[in-house]
């Protein structure tokens, strides 16, 4: 009898331990472990990094990161890290947040518009995804790559179309600039390859042109109108005197890209560089700044007009004046003048 009695309470003792461990493994499972107050968090997993750095992500968003490392272990996350951009909810468990960090990386947006020069595009790209300035310049740079691409010093600004493109923040700089290429190939399309051979254009020189109506004006609805003005010209053989070339020539001698010069001096117009637009026929050798899609299609869709001349317009800031004769314009240009001096513009 007494034997029967140790028996039952073995038997009953094994089943309550039994019990207490399956509770322990399904709390650590299924128990919610998230401590954050926000609706989601957002993880960001670097390319080769260890679980103890996952661990440190996570630390101040997690209640319990020892039962986190358990469940981890039991399947099998901690040998198969996978790097990207995470998000966990709130109210999250363990088996739902390894689910979300093997196989839930999300895209990101990657924005740029209008830097000057591939070091401002790697520092604005370098912000967006995991590839660091330094790494995306140098990849940016590669001798092969250019001769491959027939880019150069010149040019290879011009690869890089603005726009917003999706992308895993975990891409790495080779992979973005190869990227960057084939939506250059997707963007220089039949159509667009066909109207700038109707301009007697290059898609580089296009760009090249975009980039100055770019720095001409801000006003969208104005760009086929300057680009035209600039097509204008060229077709008659003169010279594009377009005062961003000169401002970017000056730039590119001082290597100081940070100037502001609001106003171009007599002076100016003499210096010997190929992007000076009043000294060198044609359109410069490369792009000014990176301009938009807006500002390229304007090149490749210009405005038919007459003009072969414009000013800032002091009385409608932002946009322009135009003239079809040298005289015209200067009256025209009698107003913006005066305007300066007035407002004490001397550089």
């Amino acid at each position: 009898m007494n034997l029967k009695k140790v028996l039952w309470a073995t038997a009953v003792l094994g089943l309550l331990i039994c019990g207490f461990i399956a509770y322990q493994i399904y709390s650590a499972i299924f128990s919610p472990n998230t401590q954050f107050n926000n609706d989601e968090a957002f993880v960001y997993i670097e390319t080769d990094a260890s679980f103890s750095d996952v661990k440190t992500s996570l630390e101040p968003l997690l209640q319990d990161l020892s039962t986190f490392e358990a469940v981890a272990k039991r399947k099998g996350y901690i040998t198969n890290i996978k790097a990207g951009k995470y998000a966990l909810k709130k109210g999250m468990n363990n088996n739902e947040i390894i689910n979300t960090l093997r196989s839930a990386n999300l895209p990101v947006q990657v924005s740029f518009n209008n830097q000057e020069s591939l070091a401002l595009l790697a520092g604005r790209v370098s912000e967006q995804i995991e590839a660091d300035s330094l790494e995306l310049l140098q990849t940016f740079n590669d001798p092969e790559f250019l001769k491959e691409t027939k880019f150069d010093e010149d040019t290879k600004l011009a690869m890089y179309i603005p726009n917003t493109y999706e992308f895993f923040w975990n891409t790495d700089a080779k992979s973005f600039r190869d990227r960057m290429r084939t939506e250059y190939e997707r963007f220089w399309n039949s159509d667009r390859l066909q109207k700038a051979k109707n301009l007697g254009l290059t898609p580089n020189e296009v760009t090249a042109l975009a980039a100055i109506v770019q720095k001409e004006t801000a006003k969208v609805d104005e760009r086929p109108r300057v680009a035209g003005v600039y097509l204008n010209r060229i077709r008659k053989g003169m010279l594009l005197q377009a005062d961003p070339t000169v401002i970017y020539a000056i730039k590119k001698e001082t290597g100081n890209y940070d100037t502001i010069i609001k106003r171009v001096l007599f002076r100016d117009l003499e210096m010997d560089s190929p992007y000076n637009t009043y000294k060198y026929a044609g359109v410069p050798p490369g792009p000014i700044t990176m301009p938009d899609i807006t500002s390229i299609d304007a090149v490749l869709n210009p405005e038919k007009h007459d003009y072969l001349y414009f000013v800032a317009d002091v009385s409608n800031f932002g946009y322009h004046m135009f003239a079809k004769s040298l005289a015209q314009h200067n009256r025209n240009k009698v107003q913006y003048t005066r305007w300066l001096n007035q407002q004490k513009v001397l550089r």
